[in-house]
This record gives structure tokens, C-alpha cells and sequence, in this order.
């Protein structure tokens, strides 16, 4: 990947991988995406933001793991059968955010994607790279280097 090549450019598609955050329909780009797994044991970290729900060793690598709906200032991510952590790697670390369950892989026209506003259902507009508006539903892009980056 060629320097300043990190973020999409405007014009081609990205394929999206989308999820929930409670009823708040999000995405991010595939490539961004590690993988995708079921809650396990986690070991709670003293003195840790609210945010952050624990550490967990996934095959010798250390992650982790992010309540997404709490970093977003949304209510708390419950862990029930539908949650999963998304992992992504961000500045050469394993971070794992727990989402309240996985969508489907939208293929979006980066000429079709608008700004964000500066409020999506509850969200600061700043997580988001944009808007992109489907037949029936809005999903909000995610800038996961932002969540991760930003502290709240």
C-alpha cells in the first residue's frame, strides 16, 4: 500500500463489513477486519477506561477488547449469543471491538457515500468516515483508527 493510500479514495467501491452497535447500524471496510469471533473468557484490566472490557489471549496474541457502544457513548454492548468481537489491527495492535451482533457485507460506492453529520443516532459525527444511504437503512462508516485514537 503506497504512502497516503490509507483511507478510500473517491471514486470505486468498498465492501463493507457491517454490524450493530444496539440499534445502530455501522460498517467498516472488510480489509480492516481480522476477524470476527464469539465472546471468550476475558481478564478484566485494573484501572482501565469504562470502555474497556478486558484482554484476552487469541492464539498468543494479546487483544484488547472494546465496548463499542460505551467508546461511542452509546448505552453498553450486552453480551448475549448474538455478540462478537470484531478484531482489527491498529498501529500494530490487536484490538477487539465487541459489537451487539453482525450484518451482512454491503458493497459501497464511495461516490454514493456522503459527509457525516455531526450526530448519528447519538454518535459524534468525528468517528465517522460517512454516511452511506442504502434503499431502506443508513450505515454509518466507522473510522475505527479514530475510535481507537480518540480518548474519551
Amino acid at each position: 500500500m503506497k504512502a497516503g493510500m490509507e483511507t478510500p479514495s473517491a471514486i470505486g467501491t468498498v465492501e463493507l463489513a457491517t454490524f450493530y452497535v444496539g440499534d445502530a447500524l455501522c460498517g467498516m471496510d472488510i480489509l480492516k477486519v481480522q476477524e470476527i469471533n464469539k465472546i471468550m473468557e476475558m481478564t478484566s484490566v485494573p484501572q482501565a477506561p469504562d470502555y474497556v472490557m478486558g484482554i484476552l489471549n487469541l492464539r498468543g496474541q494479546i487483544v484488547t477488547i472494546i465496548d463499542l457502544g460505551k467508546k461511542l457513548g452509546l448505552t453498553s454492548v450486552g453480551v448475549d449469543e448474538s455478540s462478537r468481537n470484531i478484531i482489527v489491527n491498529s498501529d500494530n495492535e490487536y484490538i477487539g471491538l465487541l459489537v451487539s451482533r453482525i450484518g451482512d457485507v454491503v458493497q459501497a460506492d464511495w461516490q454514493k457515500v456522503e459527509r457525516p453529520p455531526a450526530n448519528i443516532g447519538g454518535v459524534q459525527g468525528v468517528f465517522f468516515k460517512g454516511v452511506f444511504k442504502m434503499e431502506d437503512r443508513l450505515i454509518g462508516i466507522l473510522d475505527a483508527d479514530r475510535v481507537l485514537a480518540e480518548e474519551n
